[in-house]
C-alpha cells in the first residue's frame, strides 16, 4: 500500500476510533447518572463506529460503496451527538419528511465527519457549528456551516485537492478531498459558500432515493 493511501486510511479511521474513545470515556465517567435510554443510544453509536472501522479496513477505497436505504435525519443526529461527545459545539436539524436516499451509510458518515472536523478546526471559540439536512430541487443536501475566517474565492477550488491547506492547523489536508470523492461516487457533489470574514458552508448534494429497498 502506498504512503498516500496509508495517509488516507489513517484519516478515515480517525473519526470512528475517536468516537469509540469518546463513548467509552462518557460511559466510564457518567454511566451511573445516565438514563438507560441514553446508555443504549451510546452503545448503539459504539456498535456503528466499530463496524465502520471494520468496513473501512476491508474496503480500502472510499469509493467502494455498499448502498442501502439511509435516513438523513438519523445520520445528522448521530453525527451531532458524536461530535458533541468529543467536545464540539454542534447542533443539527433535518427537514421533516425528507426522502430517504440510497447510499452507503459508512461513507456518508465519513464525509459528514470530515466536514464537521473541518468546521471545528476553523470555528472561533464560543461559536456553534450547524449541520442541516434538507431537500432541494431534484436532490437532498447535507450542509455544515461555521462562523470561521472564511475562504477567499480564488482558493475555493484548491481546498478539495489532497494535501492543500491554507492555515497553520493540525491535519494533512485530506478530509475535504475524501468528502468530495465520496459525494461523487454517489453521483453527487460538494459546493462551498464562503467569503473572508463571513464563515463557510459546505453542502454535500446527493441524488434522492430511487427504488429504495424497504
Amino acid at each position: 500500500m502506498s504512503a498516500s493511501r496509508l495517509a488516507v486510511l489513517g484519516h478515515e479511521l480517525r473519526s470512528p476510533v475517536a468516537a469509540l474513545v469518546a463513548i467509552a470515556e462518557t460511559l466510564s465517567r457518567r454511566r451511573e447518572s445516565l438514563a438507560p435510554a441514553d446508555v443504549r443510544r451510546l452503545l448503539e453509536l459504539a456498535l456503528v463506529a466499530g463496524r465502520d472501522v471494520e468496513r473501512i479496513v476491508v474496503d480500502v477505497a472510499p469509493t467502494a460503496l455498499r448502498c442501502q436505504r439511509v435516513e438523513l435525519s438519523r445520520l445528522v443526529a448521530d453525527a451531532v451527538l458524536t461530535a458533541g461527545l468529543r467536545g464540539a459545539a454542534v447542533r443539527g436539524t433535518a427537514e421533516p419528511d425528507l426522502p430517504a436516499i440510497v447510499a452507503d451509510p459508512v461513507r456518508l458518515r465519513q464525509a459528514l465527519a470530515s466536514l464537521i472536523a473541518n468546521a471545528v478546526a476553523h470555528a472561533p471559540t464560543g461559536t456553534q457549528i450547524v449541520v442541516t439536512a434538507s431537500a432541494r430541487a431534484g436532490a437532498v443536501e447535507l450542509a455544515v456551516s461555521d462562523a470561521g475566517e472564511g475562504i477567499r474565492p480564488d482558493r475555493q477550488a484548491a481546498i478539495f485537492e489532497p494535501g492543500v491547506r491554507f492555515a497553520a492547523r493540525p491535519g494533512q489536508g485530506i478530509g475535504l478531498a475524501v468528502a468530495r470523492e465520496i459525494a461523487e461516487a454517489h453521483g453527487g457533489w460538494i459546493e462551498v459558500d464562503s467569503a473572508p470574514g463571513r464563515g463557510t458552508t459546505f453542502r454535500l448534494v446527493l441524488p434522492p432515493a430511487a427504488g429504495a429497498p424497504a
